[in-house]
């Protein structure tokens, strides 16, 4: 069972007022996060609570579990 994105987070962020580069300035992820979350791949769970509180949601709605 795989988790996935539901979601373009970096997208997501961005329409939230957090581009890349604000988040590399204000160090809320760092570069090899950003990287990360680029190519689909998975984080910690301290970085989806951060990415939950930026979007302000839920991780419900950043992932799921496909079958």
């Amino acid at each position: 069972m795989p988790i996935k994105y539901k979601i373009d987070v970096l997208a997501a962020l961005k329409e939230k007022g957090y581009p890349t580069t604000r988040l590399r300035k204000e160090k809320l992820i760092g570069e090899a996060t950003i990287q990360r979350l680029r190519h689909k791949q998975s984080v910690s769970f301290e970085i989806l609570s951060k990415l939950c509180n930026l979007l302000e949601c839920d991780i419900g709605d950043i992932l799921t579990n496909e079958e």
